[in-house]
């Protein structure tokens, strides 16, 4: 059994994005390494959606073997853990660095990044950051797709779980019917999107029926635009279904993180955005179309060439083709979507295998363990230091 702490802060940004990485590493620290956990979070009420045994009101709580805590302005008098993880470069109280930096044995403290492919994360994966006035380094830890990164969150036994799934108990569970012959299952979870109306007339058209799943999310305002639907009644429509030609949606309410695994594993295609939801696509083995968040200088379309170079190795070259042109046109490139659809679904054998090798090889760099080989690395160092 371990003894070690860790404090991890988690500023809300983007509704889900953060605190679901946050929330994920909390619990996996907790349950699969022994760590005693404090999660630190300014926004309990988007917490409260992603674990509904939260109470927002509350500024402390026990789940899941997690002690999560109100991260309020007025930060309280708090001793600090063995291991502090700032998460996506969040400030963290002023107060509770000093008090890392009174310790006698210092915190690892570290600074957990974005996710990216981009090539220069290897070189930047580890370096140090000493504070300019405190006796304090930070390190930058990197998420990401090569053994010289910092990997990807993975349960211990998520694809256990993942390869014993039932699909069809699954539809039962959410009273929708079992596939029908030639049926295309999606999920979208998107970002606002302007490709939308013109996606959803691919489908409607489409000679095979097509269901769409939409999570409650960002996007929904615009799916029931499409509809002509202009009443909205309170924050979602439950059970709403809109059909147009071959096209069915159905709206689902909000999703909790293990439910949406397994909404991700018994569709057919995914539509993924951000970061989360992105990595979790990825270890559902199936083929994934990521929205990636856009930036007003288009630095968003360089990270997502960036991750298609990697992922793609292996693909045939028409397959390659196909997928970039897919993704692109999601992510605002011009391009006919009729084609590039019809085109994606004729390579969907393909992409369903490579998918799964791919899943593979990423299950072989978990970033838990990665991070925690990590702060082990610093403390030994800082022994020999001593010693010497």
């Amino acid at each position: 059994m371990r003894s070690e702490s860790c404090d991890i802060f988690c500023n809300v940004v983007d509704n889900f994005g953060d605190i679901g990485v946050c929330w994920r590493l909390a619990k996996q620290l907790a349950n699969e390494h022994d760590f005693a956990v404090r999660l630190w979070v300014d926004d309990l009420d988007s917490f409260a959606k992603l674990c509904p045994q939260a109470d927002s009101t509350l500024a402390s709580q026990q789940l899941r073997g997690v002690d999560v805590r109100l991260w309020r302005k007025d930060f309280p008098e708090t001793q600090p853990a063995d291991l502090v993880i700032e998460a996506f470069a969040c400030k963290l109280p002023q107060n509770f660095i000093e008090a890392m930096a009174a310790q006698e044995q210092k915190p690892v403290w570290i600074n957990l990044e974005y996710l990216s492919a981009e090539d220069w994360v290897e070189s930047h994966h580890k370096l140090p950051s000493p504070h300019p006035t405190l006796p304090l380094t930070k390190y930058f830890f990197f998420p990401g797709f090569t053994r010289k990164s910092g990997g990807l969150l993975l349960e211990r036994d998520l694809l256990a779980r993942r390869n014993m799934f039932d699909s069809a108990a699954f539809w039962r569970d959410m009273g929708i019917q079992p596939h029908m012959q030639g049926e295309v299952r999606v999920s979208l979870f998107s970002y606002e999107n302007p490709m939308l109306a013109e996606l959803f007339d691919v489908w409607a058209n489409s000679p095979q029926p097509l269901l769409c799943l939409v999570p409650e999310g960002r996007i929904l305002p615009q799916v029931k635009q499409f509809f002509g639907i202009t009443s909205y009644d309170g924050p979602m429509a439950n059970t709403a279904v809109w059909q147009r030609g071959n096209l069915c949606v159905q709206a689902l309410p909000f999703v909790k993180q293990e439910r949406y695994d397994e909404l991700l594993w018994a569709c057919d295609i995914n539509f993924v955005r951000g970061e989360d939801s992105f990595v979790r696509a990825q270890w559902a083995g199936k083929p994934f179309i990521w929205h990636i968040y856009p930036q007003s200088d288009g630095a968003h379309m360089l990270k997502l060439h960036a991750f298609m170079e990697k992922y793609a190795v292996g693909l045939p070259p028409d397959a390659v083709l196909v997928l970039n042109s897919l993704c692109e046109a999601w992510n605002g490139k011009a391009g006919s979507l009729t084609s590039i659809w019809n085109d994606f679904l004729a390579c969907q054998s393909i992409l369903l295998e490579h998918s799964g090798h791919w899943a593979k090889y990423l299950a072989e760099n978990n970033l838990a363990l990665n991070l925690l080989d990590f702060f082990e690395e610093i403390g030994r160092m800082r022994a020999i230091k001593m010693e010497g």
